[in-house]
């Protein structure tokens, strides 16, 4: 059955990944991006070259629950429904704590929490209505911190324990899971070739992982998983297993 999908972040990386792998099962998507306008433009005409009326982009600041409402109902209103909402938009820097003021902390919380949040109350109507599901992409830093991201660590622990939550709210008729990436993308701020390799020797596979894989569980989650709830996939070649 063809879904309509709301997809946060959409535009580059885990979220085109995603988008990409969902669209080709024949799936119509709503695409939200922030900044990155050329490339949710170039990736909406793409699909809808593949095939008509397939895509739709969006364009969003979710650290205004104005903003948030307003994307909900666009999405809402282009195709009639909403099988699927995956809360993929994040923010990720490094901060000292002693350097962490308000303004860090509103936009940190917002985009990686606060959004998801206000998203799904949102959404909750039409994804009861289509027996839909909600999929959050989180970290796996999200149980034990991540040294020199304070804020965001706090908000991505947030956001697996509202995972949670948000399944026992929304049962029988919504189904919410998390997907914790390890090692996929590396940020973009450089890391030196001796940390990349610190980073990879604590990881079972040795090696990062692709953006497919993650899209993959998320289609999983999305297409295959109707008896399953509240449950947060690591996706992260084993890293967790050195803690």
């Amino acid at each position: 059955m063809q879904k309509t999908i709301l997809i946060t972040g959409a535009a580059k990386r885990i979220g085109a990944a995603c988008a990409r792998l969902l669209h080709s099962q024949g799936n119509n998507l709503i695409l939200h991006y922030r900044n990155s306008d050329q490339q949710a433009r170039e990736l909406c005409q793409q699909f809808n070259r593949q095939r008509v009326d397939s895509a739709h982009i969006v364009q969003a600041d979710l650290s205004s629950i104005t903003a948030i409402k307003k994307l909900a109902d666009h999405a809402v209103k282009r195709w009639g429904k909403i099988n699927a909402l995956v809360n993929n938009a994040s923010d990720f820097y490094p901060q000292k704590i002693e350097d962490v003021d308000e303004d860090n902390w509103d936009h940190l919380i917002g985009c990686n929490l606060k959004a998801p949040f206000f998203l799904a109350q949102s959404l909750m109507p039409y994804l009861k209505k289509s027996q839909g599901c909600i999929v959050n992409i989180i970290d796996i830093h999200a149980e034990t911190g991540l040294k020199d991201y304070p804020v965001y660590s706090i908000a991505k622990a947030g956001l697996a324990a509202m995972t949670k939550i948000l399944a026992k709210e929304l049962a029988p008729n919504i189904r919410v899971n998390g997907v914790s990436p390890g090692a996929i993308c590396w940020p973009d701020n450089d890391l030196s070739e001796i940390e990349k390799s610190d980073i990879i020797d604590k990881i079972a596979l040795k090696r990062t992982g692709e953006e497919d894989d993650i899209a993959k569980t998320v289609i999983f989650l999305i297409e295959n998983a109707p008896y399953i709830t509240g449950q947060i996939i690591n996706v992260d070649g084993g890293r967790t297993l050195f803690r």
